[in-house]
């Protein structure tokens, strides 16, 4: 049992000293990135945390990719449209992958039938089932025919997951991409760099000739290599370190609203395949106390479905469905017959400090009603294979939305998709998943709006996730660093894919 005497040592860690800038600069063409984890995995269709998505993003490109305005915009594919009622047509530009072949159809169409095949661990795989077929009538046109209108095909193919790797070149280290760098060197655990790839399709990019990535999982000697001019940015800024970053004259520090921190349950072994505790779990947890404890302030309490104040489908109607209500917890574990409370094993990691701050206060609030936390804490890669093998009774998450529509909540609480770290586990929503169908087939606004009311109503019922808090998500850089952005709202994993962009002035 893991006490919150651990929160000490998170206060503590918030009086960080500024280390003087002693250590060498940086060659004016090789940015140096401080990462949070070692990838688990280069595989290039799966989910494996955010700082693998962020080495990704260097290596791969798909049909689309989100810009730094938030908008889909061409990458591979160089324009797209509707082609019918079901269809989609991509025209592809002239690419390379990095082994000097040109990007074709038949790559683009093989690529897609992998994620999409019955025996993919593909974090799109789920979704592309609605995919009717791929054709490839010549080498530069890609049509996409789906079993249905599907107004989100484009957002979709523009999140990191749906790479274009050269036909046939999956294999243990990944696949041969055609992104703006390529992997020049890995030590495991340790580091990777990387190489700009000459005959990368937009001229000009990227602005760097290399990037090193050395990994610090421990996020105080993380923001200690930033502030000592051991790297020249860092991801994961921990938020008992923004203060100090932002009185640094030498560093910048950039930060977003968008991710935000919940609850995944075990829906097909222990007690949480009764909705009713999950309901109980929902309503019994103070959220104020993790936005100060996990986020030193910098977050928003969220009681809902994880959707945006800014968004067309916010309504506070729904928003704060599972407030803090400990009498209501109460009543829903004796109508689940466990008045008394009951023992279980809450699923975290130590590696990052806001997992396990969350974890802790989850554990106090439901001790308080009885329930009897345990807290599970493996490194990280542990735990999401943990995750995704559904060893756990429910576990903390840090997710943000796969895009800014309501859509992009699919991965996380739609129980039909295969079994995935990113939502819980065999945990089943079968009216959840016939509303996101129909808001996918549906392109009047009025009525993808009625639709997302009525998902966010059964959501509250069925607990697919238990939301916690929005977070401040913060990147830290040396004031010389420029061109990178900090993504917005549900994009803000996807912000790697600026870093070809980045330069120095």
């Amino acid at each position: 049992m893991v006490e919150l005497s651990r929160r000490e040592w998170l206060i503590g860690a918030a009086a960080l000293p500024v280390l003087a800038e002693t250590a060498r600069a940086a060659p004016a063409d090789t940015l140096r990135f401080g990462l949070s984890s070692y990838p688990p995995s280069l595989q290039p269709w799966v989910n494996t945390g955010t700082a693998a998505l962020t080495v990704k993003t260097l290596l791969h490109r798909g049909l689309l990719m989100f810009g730094t305005d938030g908008k889909v915009k061409g990458a591979l594919a160089s324009s797209w449209a509707r082609d019918g009622k079901n269809g989609w047509t991509f025209k592809l530009r002239d690419a390379q992958f990095h082994n000097g072949q040109p990007v074709t159809a038949a790559d683009v169409k093989w690529c897609l039938e992998q994620i999409m095949a019955p025996t993919s661990t593909a974090y799109l795989r789920g979704q592309f089932q609605a995919i009717a077929s791929i054709e490839a009538p010549d080498a530069k046109t890609v049509r996409i025919i789906m079993k249905q209108p599907t107004v989100t095909l484009p957002l979709m193919l523009a999140t990191p997951f749906a790479p274009i790797i050269a036909k046939g070149s999956l294999n243990a280290a990944g696949g041969i991409g055609a992104g703006p760098y390529t992997l020049t060197a890995q030590e495991r655990g340790v580091s990777l760099s990387f190489a700009a790839f000459a005959k990368f399709y937009e001229p000009g990019h990227p602005k760097l000739r290399q990037i090193h990535m050395p990994v610090y999982a421990d996020e105080n000697a993380r923001v200690a290599a930033l502030q000592s001019g051991d790297v020249d940015m860092i991801e994961y800024v921990p938020w008992q370190a923004m203060a100090g970053i932002q009185k640094n004259p030498k560093l910048l520090l950039n930060t977003v609203d968008g991710p935000y921190m919940a609850l995944a349950f075990n829906g097909g072994t222990g007690p949480f395949k009764d909705e009713r505790l999950r309901q109980a779990v929902a309503h019994a947890i103070r959220r104020e106390e993790i936005v100060a404890a996990a986020f030193f302030g910098r977050g928003t309490v969220l009681e809902g479905l994880p959707i945006t104040k800014s968004s067309e489908f916010y309504d506070p109607k729904y928003a704060h469905g599972w407030n803090y209500d400990p009498k209501l917890a109460k009543q829903l574990m004796a109508a689940a017959g466990v008045p008394n409370g009951f023992d279980c094993t809450l699923l975290s990691t130590a590696q990052y400090g806001m997992h396990l701050a969350t974890a802790q206060v989850v554990q106090q609030h439901l001790g308080a009603i009885g329930i009897k936390v345990k807290l599970d804490l493996p490194d990280w890669a542990t735990r999401v294979a943990m995750g995704n093998r559904g060893q756990y009774e429910f576990c903390v998450q840090g997710q943000t939305a796969d895009n800014n529509d309501p859509d992009g909540l699919s991965a996380y609480i739609d129980g039909t998709l295969p079994p995935d770290n990113a939502r819980s586990y065999h945990l089943p929503t079968p009216e959840i998943h016939k509303l996101l169908v129909e808001g996918r087939a549906e392109f009047d606004p009025a009525k993808r709006r009625a639709i997302y009311d009525e998902l966010q109503r059964v959501a509250l019922k069925v607990v697919p996730l238990a939301s916690l808090c929005w977070r401040a998500q913060g990147y830290a850089m040396t004031r010389n660093v420029h061109g990178f952005t900090n993504m917005p709202g549900g994009l803000n994993f996807y912000s790697g894919y600026s870093l070809e962009n980045v330069y120095f002035a």
